[in-house]
């Protein structure tokens, strides 16, 4: 399902798309269109697209591309899927009780729990908010460890 949403793979796609996109939540979806989860995610990605057309815009960046290890070191996606959201060119964080407030790791469950997400993370750019809190109960929410290199 890759193949339905806007692909970007040098790094002035991503600086443009997240530049020229207003009054809309911009989700980017960092991964591999080759990686099993990447593709379930893309899946409910592509299914939830139109109902979110109005507010929110969704673009896939592939981690493969030379020009993105940029945005790969700064964001730090070290496991893919990583979904990262930006409001005005505002990178927008969420708290799911996790460590890391600055993406979404993992696919989602299912279709609503992203629609869920994406409009909890509106709401709160609305209102001038940087950080809102995870609408989805915690057994919904994808778990990893965290492991700190040199401390």
């Amino acid at each position: 399902m890759s193949y339905l949403l806007r692909t970007l793979t040098k790094k002035e796609e991503v600086d443009s798309m997240i530049r020229d996109t207003i009054d809309k939540l911009l989700v980017l979806r960092f991964g591999r269109s080759s990686d099993s989860v990447c593709l379930q995610l893309d899946d409910i990605l592509s299914k939830s697209e139109r109902e979110l057309s109005k507010f929110a815009s969704i673009a896939l960046v592939d981690v493969d591309s030379e020009e993105i290890q940029v945005y790969i070191k700064y964001f730090d996606i070290t496991l893919i899927p990583s979904t990262v959201f930006f409001f005005n060119a505002h990178h927008m964080k969420m708290d799911s009780g996790s460590a890391d407030h600055t993406k979404w790791v993992g696919a989602f469950h299912r279709k609503q729990d992203f629609i869920d997400v994406v409009e909890e993370i509106f709401r709160g750019a609305m209102k001038g908010k940087l950080i809102v809190k995870c609408p989805l109960p915690p057994e919904r929410i994808p778990k990893f460890q965290l492991l700190y290199k040199d401390v």
